[in-house]
C-alpha cells in the first residue's frame, strides 16, 4: 500500500505528462526529463527536471510549465523546481530514443510523411514565399509540418516566416529545429555568421551542398511529421539533382509565373525531377495578375503560363495565385498572409492547395507496415 505522500508524487508525475517540451514536442516524462519528485509533510513538493543542453531555450518554457503543472495537484501547496541538465550518457539515451541507434535518413520510401519539393526553373517567381505561407497554412489545419530551406545559396525561409536570427538546438549530433508558426523549420542562414549590417552569403561547390542536404534529412530531428516540404533552389542544378538522389520518392511541384518565358523554364525544373524518379504533382501560377479597384484584372506578367506548363506536363495546375501587396508585405514582416490576412485573395489560393496536399493524408499502399502472421 502506498503512502499519502508517495501518491501525490504519482499524481505529479501524471501531471508533468501534460508539459511538452516546445522543441522536440513530446512529453518531458517521455522524453526522460523528469528526475526526482518529493512531497514534505505539509504538502511541498520539489521537482528535478533534466534538460538536455546548458542554456536550453526552452529552459525558463519547460520551468514554468512543471511548476504550473505540479501546482495544480491536490495536496500540493508549493513548488521547488530544480533545473539540471542531462549527463552525456542520458543525452545519448534520449537520442537514440528519437531517432534510433543508427544515423539513418527518416524520409525513405517506407515513411509515411508525404514529400513535397517545391521547385522553380528561375529566380525571382516567389517560389519561398509561397512554400512558406503553404508549410504554415498546412499546419493550421493541424497537421505536422516540417520545412527545409534548400536554396543553400539564396535562402529567405527564416526571414519570410519571422525568425532571422532562430538557431537550432543540438543535443549531441542531433539538431533540434526551431518551430515557427507551428511549422519545423531548418535553413542554412541559422548556421552561417551575419555581418554587421545584417546580412550574409554562402559560395560552396557541389560536394558541399549535397552533405548540407544529406545533414538536413539525417540529423535534423523532425519526429514523426505529416509533411515535409523543400524549399529548393531555383533552376536544375546541384540542389536539385542531391535532392532528387536522397528523395526520388518526393513529389514535385513547379512554381511559375505566366509569362511565357517563365513558364518555358519552369518545365525543365519538372522534366529533372522526373529524370531522378520523382513525379511532378502539380504546377502553382504565381502573380497571375492585379485586381484593380474597378473589378477588372491587370495581367502585369501574361497569361497562361501556368496552364502551358501544366499542359507539357500532363499535371493539373493546382491554383492561380494573384498578385498581392498583403502577401509581399506579409514575406517582407515575417507574419504571414495565410494567418495576418486568410480573405486574401492570395491566401484563399494558396489555403486551396494546402486543402488539396491535406486530403491526399499519409498514404499506406505500397508501404511496408513491418507485420509478420503469427
Amino acid at each position: 500500500m502506498t503512502s499519502p505522500l508517495a501518491d501525490v508524487a504519482d499524481r505529479i508525475y501524471e501531471a508533468l505528462a501534460r508539459v511538452i517540451d516546445p522543441e522536440i514536442r513530446r512529453p518531458i516524462t517521455e522524453l526522460d526529463m523528469v528526475g526526482a519528485i518529493t512531497v514534505s509533510n505539509d504538502g511541498r513538493a520539489s521537482v528535478v527536471i533534466k534538460l538536455t543542453i546548458i542554456g536550453c531555450p526552452a529552459a525558463d518554457t519547460i520551468e514554468r510549465d512543471v511548476r504550473n503543472a505540479t501546482a495544480t495537484v491536490d495536496g500540493v501547496i508549493g513548488v521547488e523546481v530544480d533545473v539540471t541538465i542531462m549527463t552525456r550518457e542520458e543525452r545519448r539515451a534520449l537520442t537514440e530514443k528519437l531517432r534510433g541507434a543508427k544515423r539513418v535518413m527518416p524520409f525513405g520510401p517506407d515513411s509515411l510523411t508525404r514529400i513535397y519539393a517545391i521547385s522553380s526553373g528561375k529566380g525571382g517567381v516567389g517560389k519561398s514565399t509561397l512554400t512558406a505561407n503553404l508549410a504554415v497554412s498546412l499546419a493550421a489545419k493541424g497537421l505536422s509540418v516540417g520545412l527545409i530551406d534548400a536554396d543553400v545559396f539564396g535562402f529567405s525561409i527564416p526571414g519570410i516566416l519571422g525568425i532571422p536570427d532562430a538557431k537550432p538546438t543540438q543535443v549531441d549530433d542531433m539538431i533540434l529545429p526551431p518551430v515557427a508558426h507551428g511549422v519545423k523549420v531548418i535553413s542554412i542562414g541559422m548556421f552561417v555568421d551575419r555581418t554587421s549590417e545584417g546580412g550574409t552569403a554562402v559560395s560552396w561547390r557541389g560536394p558541399m551542398l549535397h552533405r548540407t542536404i544529406q545533414q538536413f534529412l539525417t540529423d535534423v530531428y523532425f519526429g514523426d511529421i505529416d509533411v515535409l516540404l523543400l524549399d529548393l533552389p531555383p533552376g536544375t542544378g546541384d540542389v536539385a539533382i542531391s535532392v532528387g538522389q536522397l528523395l526520388p520518392h518526393a513529389e514535385v511541384i513547379v512554381v511559375t509565373t505566366p509569362q511565357a518565358a517563365a513558364a518555358e523554364v519552369a518545365e525543365r525544373s519538372g522534366l529533372v525531377a522526373r529524370q531522378t524518379g520523382q513525379r511532378v504533382i502539380g504546377v502553382i501560377e504565381n502573380m497571375a495578375g492585379l485586381l484593380q479597384p474597378d473589378g477588372s484584372v491587370l495581367d502585369l506578367f501574361g497569361s497562361g503560363g501556368g496552364a502551358e506548363v501544366a499542359a507539357r506536363l500532363q499535371v493539373p495546375v493546382m491554383a492561380s495565385v494573384p498578385l498581392s501587396m498583403t502577401l509581399r508585405e506579409g514575406g517582407d514582416s515575417g507574419n504571414p498572409v495565410v494567418l495576418a490576412r486568410p480573405v486574401d485573395a492570395a491566401s484563399v489560393a494558396i489555403a486551396s492547395v494546402a486543402a488539396q496536399l491535406a486530403a491526399r493524408g499519409r498514404g499506406l499502399a505500397g508501404r511496408k507496415l513491418g507485420l509478420t502472421v503469427a
